[in-house]
């Protein structure tokens, strides 16, 4: 039996997980850590990232004898290192936003359909790794003059391990920097940028052998939400993925890049040469339920809000949540507009409130579906939500497709062990790799879909409030 290891390096922890060549859990390890904030600047000193990612790998890695290991990371994090490999600065996190004045002049050199066609990318988000370099060069000339690589994190923690220079190519489909269609850098944005392609790693497909480290082979990963979905068995058309945590996240996999249209939001990540994954996303869902939990539900737990909810009828008697209560992303971004309930009368209860908004998140759901065009015969359901039976059979019924559960919660840390894998030759492809070890739980299917007025009554809600705001 030979031992995989998949590493998930999140925005302020990191979760490090071993399993079998079956998809077998054997160990979990994790690590916190706190990132450097002042104002519009998110960072972090890089080299603690290799430091909290070797000590938390050793305590697997001093029980077991790993075969190969893959770390995917979150994705925009920017590292700038010296003639001598040295970091030059601390690595510039995905959340800073300093580069909103150059992220809006990439915006106008190469206009939104130029970016899109190039990256795949709806945004210029000041986050991205390409404006934080302009940013530098505008701002901080003794690094940028003196930056001999530029890197995200996966790359530098493969770095650190094999002494190469390599990255996943589905990590730099959000840096502006990679064509999305080639799976190659961009000569108009180095040019742009003042950078060569030589300051940059080599751009492999995930799930390739780099080196060794202590005689563990290493492999190129993801981006974080690509391995999630990887680990949750979304690795071709026809299955969608949802995840009800804090937030929600939605995604489909396509092999045809969507044509832009203006007021596109929804931005296509590389996966392989051939294949995109289209990610949306709410700032709001399982938010919403702590909300009116914490707030006036007294010391009820899950368990009994489910069961208050169970004996509301469908449509929770003509209240109408909309969960929005930090504004909207997708498929309009709108930061102003504000949650609501609508048709709240003497008879509506506890129950009907949370009923309400576990009905909204589906809403939502469809309303994602429906946007991306989404030709998925099942539904991936992740994320706290999933505990849920209720929750599960109302997104069914509403979707009108299976909603189906995962035994394995750390999908993003399978998802790199895939990958890792893949890249030692123990799996032939992602594809069947994914069909011996994503193992699945629970099948909901509800069957008819009642809920297409009700869905209606919540879209017109929905307008009338955006366009308040």
């Amino acid at each position: 039996m030979k031992y995989l290891l998949g590493a998930d390096f999140g925005t302020t922890a990191l979760k490090v997980c071993l399993f079998d060549e079956n998809g077998e859990l054997v160990q979990t390890e994790s690590a916190k850590y706190n990132l450097i904030t002042e104002g519009e600047f998110v960072e972090f000193p890089a080299e603690e990232f290799y430091k909290v990612f070797i000590s938390t790998v050793s305590k697997i890695t001093d029980k077991y004898p790993v075969y190969a290991m893959s770390v995917d990371t979150q994705g925009e994090t920017l590292i700038a290192l010296d003639k001598n490999d040295k970091p030059l600065m601390n690595a510039i996190i995905w959340l800073d936003n300093r580069a909103e004045k150059q992220a809006k002049e990439i915006e106008r050199k190469f206009g939104l359909k130029g970016i899109y066609d190039l990256t795949g990318q709806a945004e210029v988000p000041a986050g991205y790794p390409a404006p934080k370099i302009l940013w530098l060069k505008e701002n901080r000339p003794e690094v940028y003059n003196n930056a001999a690589h530029y890197l995200l994190l996966e790359d530098y923690i493969i770095y650190r391990l094999t002494g190469r220079f390599a990255a996943s190519r589905s990590l730099y489909s959000s840096s502006l920097l990679m064509n999305v269609i080639s799976g190659g850098y961009i000569p108009e944005m180095l040019n742009f940028l003042g950078i060569k392609k030589e300051q940059l790693p080599a751009l492999l497909e995930s799930g390739e052998y780099v080196g060794d480290y202590n005689g563990i082979k290493v492999v190129t990963s993801a981006l974080d939400q690509i391995a999630g979905i990887t680990g949750a068995g979304v690795v071709k058309e026809g299955i969608m993925s949802e995840t009800t945590g804090t937030s929600l996240a939605v995604s489909v996999l396509t092999e045809k890049l969507p044509a832009w249209h203006e007021g596109l939001t929804v931005s296509a990540y590389y996966v392989k040469k051939g294949l995109y994954a289209l990610l949306m996303w709410a700032p709001t869902a399982g938010a919403t339920l702590e909300w009116f939990k914490k707030n006036f539900c007294g010391g009820d737990d899950y368990n009994e809000l489910n069961r208050l909810a169970e004996s509301v009828p469908k449509g929770s008697e003509g209240l109408i949540c909309l969960p929005h209560l930090c504004g909207t992303v997708m498929p309009e971004n709108n930061a102003k507009v504000k949650g609501a309930f609508f048709g709240a009368t003497l008879k509506h209860n506890k129950g009907h409130f949370v009923r309400a908004i576990m009905e909204s998140i589906a809403y939502t759901i469809k309303e994602f579906s429906d946007y991306i065009n989404a030709d998925a015969g099942e539904i991936r359901s992740m994320g706290g939500g999933a505990n849920s039976k209720l929750w599960c059979e109302i997104k069914s019924e509403v979707l009108g497709k299976k909603v189906i559960t995962l035994k394995q919660n750390e999908t993003a840390c399978l998802g790199s062990a895939i990958f890792a894998g893949l890249g030692a030759g123990l799996y032939k492809d992602v594809i069947s790799a994914a069909e011996k070890i994503v193992k699945t739980d629970k099948v909901y299917y509800v069957g008819s879909d009642g809920y297409s007025s009700l869905y209606s009554d919540f879209k017109t809600k929905e307008k009338k409030i955006s366009d308040i705001y």
